[in-house]
């Protein structure tokens, strides 16, 4: 039986964040990962999908240059196999940064299946060599075997993506997010079941790669959890760039045939639908993998959605004293991204490791949320009608970008939104702001700040924003609020 002070169960954003943050407290850290270090995020979601989006914008900037500014430049075609080359070496490129992380902290990594044995204990079964080095009780020993968790465990092993009953994916007529941007070659349609973040992005980048893409979500709008007025001017900007947009719409049936998949969508009105394309993506939500973890083992169990629920949201903790959770495998208010998994690694370190006074637990409400996707939307806090639905009395200004000059050089439309409490004939606290727009993920740092500050409009309107920048657009909308503005009435 081998001893250390923490075992992390799973290698990806939340795992590691905890390893490396732990071993940094000077704890001895032992990481179990059956796969590769860096998870979903890493190797099948975040990063090589940003790569890819990064690769069609710039396809997009072609046609932008030909037809608005008068630069006479074509496309003659996009080497898929060259654009996959650059995705997968800055994916590799920053595996090995992980690797290098964690062997520099001194955390043992494992490359095996771990199961709970106890409250305390793991058993790890080894699917290769070990990597990785330190100077704790990890260092040395036997790759797998039985393991005692002096302080404790944590759970991070993440999620897979959700599927539909009877529409098994293979990887090229009907596919998954996680299997999407591995597909051969570049499908000529798309049909994209599911218009939350993951659905719009992928539909986004087959539109940009020249696909006809008809995007179906079953919620009467896309990404029904923010803003409705971001989904509105995001439907505006998908449907201008040629994307059909069905809300309301249900997937009745779909059949994959040797060059595609015919589906039967019935939207909110009129009758059934037929749909072909080359390809089908399931993008309906994901789902929290803990098969062969063995929860039983320890006393723990999931919810009806497999989710494993913390008994203390301030510490993470699970009803068993000692074993905690990250990452995917929380429910909401968790929010399943990748730097919410990070805050939680942070924090279940930080008090696995006894620091006084106690870590903050995550505000979730100040939780950044990003679709990358042209345009891209970005939000922080509260919308308006959750602000209403909590009571509260609010006032709401929208700014449109295009009232910028930066705005109108980039040409795509977009909107500044803040709502915020009402305070007598004033405004106080800011509650949400919400982006759409070309770039507006690099925006939204400032209104964390800003939310999660609890600042007022009066507070943000006595910074400068730089002229001429999207930023400006921010800056006015929290000038007209404290009273103050100057292109806005």
């Amino acid at each position: 039986m081998h001893e250390t002070d923490i075992i992390v169960i799973g290698g990806g954003t939340g795992g590691y964040s905890t390893a490396l943050r732990a071993a940094a407290l000077g704890l001895d850290v032992v990481l179990a990962e059956r796969d590769l270090v860096g998870g979903t995020c890493l190797h099948r979601g975040c990063i090589p999908s940003k790569a890819m989006l990064h690769a069609a914008e710039l396809v997009d900037g072609i046609s932008e240059a030909r037809e608005r500014w008068g630069v006479k430049a074509t496309l003659e075609a996009v080497d898929w196999s060259a654009l996959t080359a650059t995705r997968d070496d800055i994916v590799a490129r920053n595996h090995r940064g992980v690797e290098g992380h964690l062997s520099h902290a001194g955390v043992h990594v494992v490359r095996g299946s771990a199961a709970l044995t106890g409250p305390r204990t793991v058993r790890i079964t080894p699917v290769g060599a070990a990597t990785g080095s330190g100077t704790g009780a990890g260092a040395g020993a036997d790759a797998g075997g039985e393991w005692t968790a002096r302080r404790g465990i944590v759970l991070a092993t993440g999620s897979r993506p959700r599927t539909l009953p009877g529409l098994a994916p293979d990887g090229h007529r009907v596919v998954t997010s996680d299997d999407a941007l591995f597909a051969p070659g570049l499908p000529a349609s798309v049909l994209v079941l599911g218009g939350g973040a993951i659905g719009v992005e992928y539909a986004s980048l087959h539109r940009s790669m020249g696909a006809d893409v008809t995007l179906v979500e079953a919620a009467d709008r896309l990404l029904p959890l923010e803003d409705a007025d971001v989904s509105r001017h995001l439907t505006r900007g998908l449907k201008k760039r040629g994307i059909e947009v069905l809300t309301g719409a249900r997937l009745e049936h779909a059949e994959p045939y040797p060059d595609g998949v015919r589906a039967t969508v019935r939207p909110a009105r009129g009758e059934p639908r037929t749909l072909d394309a080359q390809r089908l993506l399931v993008a309906v939500g994901r789902a929290p993998v803990t098969d062969g973890l063995n929860l039983g083992a320890a006393g723990l169990t999931t919810d009806d959605r497999g989710f494993i629920a913390p008994a203390d949201w301030s510490r993470l903790e699970t009803a068993v004293p000692g074993i905690h959770v990250v990452g995917d495998l929380l429910p909401p208010p968790s929010l399943g991204l990748a730097h919410a998994s990070f805050a939680e690694g942070l924090l279940v370190a930080e008090t696995l490791a006894g620091l006084s006074p106690q870590p903050r637990p995550v505000d979730y409400d100040t939780v950044p949320r990003v679709t990358y996707s042209s345009p891209q939307t970005a939000a922080v806090g509260l919308s308006e009608a959750q602000a209403r639905e909590r009571g509260l009395d609010v006032v709401v200004n929208t700014m449109p970008l295009t009232a910028v000059a930066k705005g109108m050089v980039h040409g795509q439309g977009g909107m500044v939104k803040v709502v915020a409490e009402r305070a007598g004939e004033g405004t106080g606290q800011v509650l949400g702001v919400h982006l759409v727009g070309p770039h507006v993920s690099e925006m939204v740092a400032e209104s964390q700040l800003i939310v999660g500050w609890d600042a007022e409009p009066s507070d943000v309107a006595q910074h400068i924003h730089p002229h001429p920048t999207l930023s400006e657009a921010v800056g006015e909308a929290f000038l007209t609020l404290a009273g103050r503005g100057l292109h806005q009435v």
